[in-house]
């Protein structure tokens, strides 16, 4: 680990450099982060180290072993004029938060609490310990870092989760036809997802047979069904942001090629107090078949 100097610390080229090769060895972003506070580094200082040097890979091919590194379109809000409401087509949703590396909006008021009410009862009797992809293979697991239980509904299965999927297509100028089933979430005291990303790791065996059914995931769109009384937020660690899991907003984040570069590492913070219902949509670049 390259020492730091406490007196005075500063993001070097030096310190660039080591972060890019233990990319390359590989190691996580959240491990770099671990090694570099164990080795005396402020938080602040190694956070900002991290970010802006992922930054600066965005657009280059310098992790070996990767593919698809130029960035493909990706779903996007009509943010660039500042707006603090957006049209779904059946109501207005309010803008609260925006950021741009990682591209993400936290939306008010994308669903009503009795549309939120009327998502947890529809899900609750199909609820199951919750699945994580097996990159390896394409298939899926009960992994320990997921302790949450889910469900998923069908393209339109019922009026409110087609008004919901409507409001997305909308929002985030995308094909209706590109997402995937919605998957309702029930996490109880003590339940979490340990920050991990979305996209399918290119250099695992079995994502190709994943990619046929419509492409690479591009975007992630969380809403908050159920409010705990304390924790559950949604954590992005290499920003150091937490989206607080207010009922009936949302947060939408994108990811143009699958790669940490995107910033998008995120996870569910365990509950402290009461429960959390969440509904996620993920977005591919096809059709979802």
């Amino acid at each position: 680990m390259l020492n730091s100097n406490t007196s005075g610390q500063v993001i070097s080229p030096e310190l660039r450099q080591w972060i890019v090769e233990q990319l390359r060895v590989p190691f996580t972003p959240e491990q770099i982060l671990q090694s570099m506070r164990s080795s005396g580094w402020q938080e602040a200082v190694a956070q900002a180290a991290l970010a802006s040097t992922l930054a600066n890979l965005q657009a280059q091919t310098t992790l070996p072993g990767t593919v698809n590194q130029a960035g493909v379109p990706v779903p996007r809000a009509s943010i660039d004029d500042a707006p603090l409401y957006l049209d779904a087509g059946d109501k207005q949703v309010a803008v609260l938060q925006v950021m741009t590396q990682p591209h993400l909006v936290v939306f008010g008021g994308l669903l009503s609490d009795d549309e939120c009410a009327t998502l947890i009862e529809a899900a609750r009797p199909r609820m199951a310990r919750s699945l994580t992809v097996i990159n390896q293979t394409g298939g899926e697991e009960v992994h320990a870092d997921r302790t949450s239980n889910g469900m998923f509904f069908r393209l339109g299965e019922n009026d409110v989760v087609a008004k919901l999927e409507a409001r997305i297509a909308r929002l985030l100028n995308w094909p209706l036809a590109n997402g995937e089933d919605l998957q309702v979430l029930h996490y109880q005291p003590g339940a979490e997802y340990k920050p991990h990303y979305d996209y399918f790791d290119p250099n695992e065996p079995g994502t190709p047979t994943i990619l046929k059914r419509g492409g690479q995931r591009v975007a992630t769109v969380i809403v908050y069904l159920g409010e705990p009384e304390k924790g559950g937020g949604t954590t992005f660690p290499n920003v150091n942001l937490v989206v607080a899991p207010k009922r009936g907003n949302a947060v939408f984040f994108s990811y143009d090629k699958p790669h940490p570069s995107t910033l998008s590492l995120h996870g569910g913070a365990p509950v402290i107090a009461g429960e959390k219902w969440i509904a996620t949509k993920w977005l591919r670049e096809g059709i979802f078949i």
